[in-house]
């Protein structure tokens, strides 16, 4: 491992590969990509190496095996290929870690198998993940392969916070519990956040809000997560843009016993049709915004019910830490939409909690304060880097920092 310091991460979905090879001397992007649509007609891979000349090319990718065969050739045409001495392991997002795994790990046999066995908690995810994994160690065998949670960082949650009120014996035996995700997004940004105060994140209590099409808050004690929106799956919480978030579980009985829906028909109603889709007919924020500035009365209802959800997390999470030293709004529409975050925080003055409109109005890709001077909360934007985080627990693990 003498001299080895790049990390390729990958983010493998049922359909896409994301990736991005990361020089961990100074965090430099020496490649990124996105391969979509695999096992389709119209394949896409679009490469942008380290000068932003960015490749797109179309075809056909039969499977993940085929899709990271390409990123391989893409990267070796940069000089950047998989059998590089200067590669130290790959990094792997594995979205559900159950109990076992709380930390990054070093991918095993054993280990892919317990994910596996994860698959019915994450039906979506994990089974992807693993694809990605397999695929990895038969083109690297001799290469640490690394799995990092998106349930790890949250795995610090008291047990009031992650236990349903269910009949514990049924829940253990179904490991049905609050486990929460976007983990690697909430300890980078809670992180970030402290930074940008100039104080050490174990001085800094912080409520972030990862808002993008799935979207979820945490509340962050001093560097460890002591609640999240999410749970069991990545259905419970906030208002999403095809999810339902938070949901009486009696509309569920409601629906099969007297709508006559299947079992199916309504994880797919709720993960999929709900959420600002099933609002107003779209789950772009930006186009919901438009339309709802013209009058749509739709676009604004689903607006008004997405806020809503948000300001009762804030609230809810400034009683479960008692101090709150500061706000941080991440992912696509935390860091985009200047109107969610003055609409979230509005009518919270009483807690300390304040938007500058001149301040919130400003597009920039840096860490900044969007709060008044007076405010006793910092309310910050704070872009989300998860490749980073993946990259750097890797590293960490495979240097045994």
């Amino acid at each position: 491992m003498t001299g080895a310091t790049r990390v390729l991460v990958l983010n493998a979905g049922s359909s896409s590969v994301k990736y991005q090879l990361i020089d961990m001397l100074d965090g430099a992007r020496l490649a990124s990509g996105l391969v979509e649509r695999i096992g389709e007609t119209n394949g896409r891979l679009v490469h942008t190496p380290h000068d932003g000349a960015r490749r797109e090319t179309g075809q056909v990718f039969p499977d993940h095996g085929g899709a990271l065969k390409a990123v391989a050739e893409e990267l070796a045409a940069d000089g950047l290929g998989l059998d590089s001495p200067e590669l130290a392991a790959i990094g792997h997002r594995v979205v559900h870690g159950g109990l076992r795994f709380t930390a990054p790990t070093l991918v095993t046999d054993e280990v892919l198998a317990e994910i596996r066995r994860l698959i019915p908690v994450a039906p979506l995810h994990n089974p992807a993940n693993i694809t990605g994994i397999e695929v990895a160690r038969a083109l690297r065998p001799d290469l640490p392969q690394v799995a990092v949670f998106d349930t790890a960082f949250h795995a610090t949650m008291p047990e009031y916070a992650a236990r349903y009120a269910i009949d514990r014996a049924v829940a253990d035996e179904h490991r049905v519990r609050r486990y929460g995700f976007h983990g690697t997004s909430h300890q980078y940004v809670s992180r970030a956040t402290a930074r940008l105060l100039g104080k050490d994140p174990a001085e800094v209590n912080v409520i972030v809000l990862h808002l993008g099409n799935g979207a979820s808050a945490s509340a962050v004690a001093g560097g460890v997560c002591v609640d999240t929106s999410m749970g069991l799956t990545p259905l419970e919480g906030l208002v999403m843009g095809t999810r339902s978030g938070d949901v009486d579980p009696g509309v569920v009985f409601h629906l099969h016993r007297v709508g006559g829906l299947t079992i199916d028909e309504i994880d797919d109603l709720l993960n999929r049709r709900s959420g600002l889709l099933g609002l107003c007919g779209d789950n772009d924020m930006r186009e919901i915004l438009r339309r709802a500035d013209q009058g749509d009365a739709d676009a604004r209802l689903a607006f008004d019910t997405y806020v809503h959800r948000l300001r009762k997390y804030v609230g809810g999470y400034y009683a479960v830490l008692g101090r709150v030293d500061a706000i941080a709004f991440t992912a696509g529409v935390g860091e985009n939409a200047a109107p969610v975050r003055a609409a979230a925080c509005a009518g919270l003055e009483e807690l300390g909690i304040a938007v500058d409109p001149e301040l919130n109005a400003v597009r920039s890709g840096e860490a900044r304060v969007i709060s008044p001077a007076y405010g006793r909360v910092t309310v910050a934007v704070v872009p989300t880097d998860e490749e980073l985080e993946i990259a750097q627990q890797t590293f960490a693990l495979v240097h045994g920092a």
